[in-house]
């Protein structure tokens, strides 16, 4: 039995509880946030977890064996490494942290520790995902021209994250895991911020990688479109991951450029085994754990996502429009 502590009853933290609590050799022995009256409500939904208000006392708990952090993102890093020096193994929602100093940081933190360190990235165990990387690797669509992505919706706009990283974490990590952990080189990024002075609502990224493959990043909450799309370009076939579609996760076009002309064939969707995401990557956390081996996000991983993330936020950073006071 994997005893684990959630801390952060925010917005996610009650999903990564109710998960934990829900998997089999997995005991959700401690609950954790700051607020009196969020303690109250979940104590009554999970009441054989102790509650408390102090990260202190999870990480003085030596029957504790791992501790999940749903915090602040500026607090991701900081935290990661006193859990990981506590002696736990540690789950940290994403991205690791928002620089990477600190990333580099808690990746230290978690070799020195001997303990497992695994980043949130939800994405990486989607079954449409798992699938589109199936079929980059197979080499069944021939040599990888270019990815785009589309992250977009008309909703909740942020004031203290930019879509860059609060969007952009989860299409970067797909976007690595896809191309094999090739990082790009080149970057260029554009965006603009119209609710928020400082915080672009809209981001334009895009990547140039060694192998000659390029990417595109398209992040917004200000779109009348709802769209989590991935789309990977071949030299023989082409393929799209939509989140949006029910039915149709991946959909393989056996469409070419050949001789100078364009070569079409069928089209067809691949069975997707059904699950929640969120079930499967909690309970990798746990198999990593049992089983001593690295998780597919691991801090390594998470690191990659930040450096990427940081390269693009500094070309944001050049590129910004400069505001004229009348």
């Amino acid at each position: 039995m994997i005893r684990v502590g959630v801390v952060g009853l925010g917005y996610w933290g009650p999903n990564l509880a109710r998960n934990f609590d829900a998997l089999a050799g997995c005991e959700l022995a401690w609950l954790c946030d700051g607020r009196d009256e969020v303690r109250a409500k979940f104590a009554a939904i999970y009441p054989d977890a102790r509650m408390t208000g102090d990260l202190e006392d999870l990480l003085g708990d030596e029957t504790l064996d791992a501790i999940v952090l749903a915090t602040p993102v500026p607090s991701h890093a900081e935290l990661a490494i006193r859990v990981l020096e506590a002696g736990k193994h540690c789950f940290v929602e994403k991205p690791l942290a928002t620089t990477v100093a600190d990333a580099e940081r808690a990746a230290e933190a978690a070799q020195r520790s001997g303990r497992i360190l695994m980043v949130g990235h939800l994405l990486q165990y989607h079954p449409g995902v798992n699938k589109l990387k199936e079929l980059v690797d197979s080499g069944e669509l021939g040599e990888i021209r270019y990815i785009y992505g589309n992250r977009l919706n008309l909703g909740q706009v942020r004031t203290e994250e930019n879509a860059l990283w609060s969007l952009g974490a989860h299409d970067v990590s797909v976007l690595l895991h896809l191309a094999g952990n090739e990082e790009p080189y080149e970057f260029s990024c554009r965006g603009e911020s119209y609710m928020t002075p400082g915080v672009e609502d809209v981001v334009f990224g895009f990547m140039r990688f060694p192998s000659g493959m390029s990417a595109h990043l398209h992040l917004s909450w200000l779109d009348p479109h709802k769209e989590r799309r991935f789309t990977v370009v071949g030299s023989q076939k082409m393929a799209t991951f939509d989140d949006m579609d029910p039915e149709r996760k991946v959909t393989i076009f056996h469409k070419r450029v050949e001789d100078f002309k364009a070569r079409s064939g069928d089209i067809w969707s691949p069975s997707i085994p059904l699950g929640e995401p969120l079930r499967t990557e909690c309970q990798h956390f746990l198999d990593c754990i049992a089983e001593g081996r690295a998780p597919v996000s691991d801090g390594a991983s998470g690191l990659r996502v930040v450096r990427v993330l940081e390269r693009l936020q500094d070309e944001l950073e050049l590129t910004r429009r400069e505001v004229v006071h009348g």
